[in-house]
């Protein structure tokens, strides 16, 4: 038993970190385990069942059918070890069905579904105490089987299972989450098809649950409120901006306790680059617009640069490791709780903010040397906000649409910046200025500063006014307070690399080197870094050393995995998420 309870062991923490070496591990100690079960031993049925699991997990991450296959006739195998009357039948019949369903997912077979079905229907009979998990699941299913056939019994059954599961999960249960998600989902795939205006009402408002809750204690609080606010329904729905605040304010408490494996792969679904014009539709408050898009770009990076070394890396470093990430979760825990009741109890003025995403009248201190335009794309529409030192943020329609960017280059001065050009213009800030971009979305891999009509007797942006950019406003804000005024403690590397070991060679990288080191070596400390020696190592060594960076050389985006963008060096590309790991 002790060898079966470490392999549940690494599994859990493999659904906790992410870290494919713990489930690759518990699956290898499942195996010898079973071999520990031969026929006819009262616990060879569980050891087959926990080998499927752990092989359908495995399945669910690397998409070998191989391993679907395996699972499934292992859980065959499990279901037979398990007659009428066996205890753990009605978890076998539920496990065999959703790994049936899983390969209906892949391979479209009906029949698959069908079968899940029947098998789910006779989990649901068999075992009251686990009702609640086999409701659920049968409702998925039937949802499944609804969206192939369109029979609306399934889907009104399917909604029956989900309000039934519901009541089982009253609140403070852990599984109540993302029942309320399964039944809103469910709901709204009812009101597409009957246009019944109470079925998005009643979808959205048990959604609303969640505002109620004073932090995510897991991560189906936030699965369930990304659900909610990325729901195409709420475009225009009152509930638009409490689901964006809740779904920020969860990612915000959840991803310091995520593995960066986990936070990747949240980021990369894009949620959380919010459409100023959805939050226009929602409320007329453009001020909080400015606020929740700060939210949604700042969370990542102001927690990731909290870390010298991730979590994940920490946990796996060996038992000490392991000790200190619990202890680390343990103590966020305990310091978000002990947070919430201060507050509740008797909030000191000058810490009224502490923990929380800046104010608006916070973030525009950013502004006071010049403007910030935030520049914002999504599959609702393309806006751009000016922050002023002072007064409220002026909003720029474009009149662009998100799938069009691919071709902005020929048109980023008439559609884009041109506009902007104008109402800065009109807001007297004088030819000559400096502004500051802060960009998102796809806006984020364009020149924005080098835009213009390139037509005789006429200027371009670069001749108007002088472009800086920023991630966020905070990151601007922190900048200019953390100034130092003694530069003989500050260093400056610029990077360059006209040769990398994939990709075109740059010609003009050698002379861009010399003219930044014209300027800045009478300034400050200077070294730079330059082909055979801009190295992947070399990079990051010197990132160590240096306040200031200039990089000469291929940037490599990566819209799906934004922290997999990266630079490329003489050996191979220098990611993103090496930097931040790095610090």
């Amino acid at each position: 038993m002790s060898l079966n309870n470490l392999t549940i062991s690494l599994r859990d923490r493999f659904l906790q970190w992410g870290m494919m070496s713990d489930l690759d591990e518990a699956i290898e100690l499942h195996r010898v385990a079973l071999l520990l079960c031969p026929p006819g031993h009262s616990h060879r049925s569980m050891s087959v069942n926990n080998l499927a699991n752990s092989i359908r997990d495995r399945f669910l991450q690397r998409g070998m059918m191989s391993d679907l296959y395996e699972a499934i006739e292992l859980h065959w195998a499990a279901l037979l070890l398990c007659p009428p009357g066996h205890s753990h039948r009605s978890m076998s019949l539920n496990d065999l069905a959703l790994s049936l369903r899983d390969r209906f997912r892949q391979r479209g077979m009906m029949s698959d579904l069908d079968e899940a079905i029947e098998l789910h229907w006779a989990a649901s009979l068999l075992h009251p105490p686990g009702r609640s998990l086999s409701l659920n699941d049968l409702a998925l299913s039937l949802r499944d089987r609804f969206r192939q056939r369109g029979m609306m019994s399934d889907l009104d059954k399917a909604i029956e299972l989900h309000l039934a599961a519901l009541l089982l999960h009253p609140p403070g249960h852990s599984d109540r989450p993302s029942s309320l998600d399964n039944l809103a989902l469910s709901l709204q795939d009812r009101f597409r098809q009957r246009d019944v205006r109470s079925d998005l009402e009643e979808a959205f408002s048990f959604y609303s649950e969640l505002f109620y809750l004073s932090r995510a204690v897991s991560r189906t609080h936030l699965s369930a409120a990304r659900s909610w606010a990325a729901s195409p329904d709420i475009f225009d729905h009152t509930s638009a901006l409490l689901a964006y605040k809740v779904a920020l304010k969860f990612l915000d408490q959840q991803v310091a306790l995520l593995s960066f494996l986990r936070i990747t792969s949240t980021l990369s679904g894009r949620l959380f680059l919010l459409s100023l014009q959805m939050l226009f539709h929602a409320v007329f408050v453009v001020t909080t617009a400015v606020e929740l898009v700060e939210q949604g770009r700042a969370v990542f990076w102001t927690q990731l640069a909290r870390f010298s070394i991730p979590l994940d890396e920490l946990f796996i470093s060996g038992d000490a490791g392991t000790v200190l990430a619990e202890e680390f979760k343990r103590l966020s825990f305990r310091l978000r709780n002990a947070f919430d009741h201060c507050l509740a109890h008797s909030p000191a003025p000058n810490f009224s903010r502490f923990l929380l995403p800046p104010l608006f009248s916070d973030l525009q201190k950013a502004a006071e040397d010049g403007p910030v335009i935030i520049v914002n794309a999504s599959q609702h529409s393309c806006d751009a906000l000016i922050i002023h030192g002072a007064g409220d943020p002026v909003h720029v329609p474009l009149d662009i649409t998100q799938s069009k960017l691919v071709s902005i280059l020929r048109k980023l001065w008439n559609d884009v910046i041109d506009p902007v050009v104008q109402a800065l213009r009109e807001s007297e800030v004088c030819p000559g200025s400096r502004i500051w971009w802060c960009p998102t979305a796809e806006f984020t891999l364009l020149p924005l500063h080098a835009a213009g009509p390139y037509e005789e007797r006429k200027d371009n942006l670069p001749d108007v006014y002088i472009s800086s950019y920023t991630p966020t406003l905070a990151t601007l804000v922190r900048a200019r307070q953390q100034v130092c005024l003694d530069v003989s403690s500050q260093h400056f590397v610029a990077i360059g690399q006209s040769n990398p070991g994939k990709g075109k060679e740059l010609k003009c990288v050698a002379p861009e080197l010399a003219v930044v080191a014209h300027h800045i070596t009478t300034v400050i400390s200077f070294t730079s870094l330059e082909d055979d020696n801009a190295t992947v190592e070399g990079a990051l060594d010197a990132l160590s050393h240096n306040q200031w960076l200039h990089l000469a050389c291929h940037g490599m985006p990566n819209r799906t995995q934004p922290f997999e963008s990266s630079f490329a060096m003489r050996d191979g590309p220098l990611m993103i998420k090496d930097i931040i790991r790095s610090n």
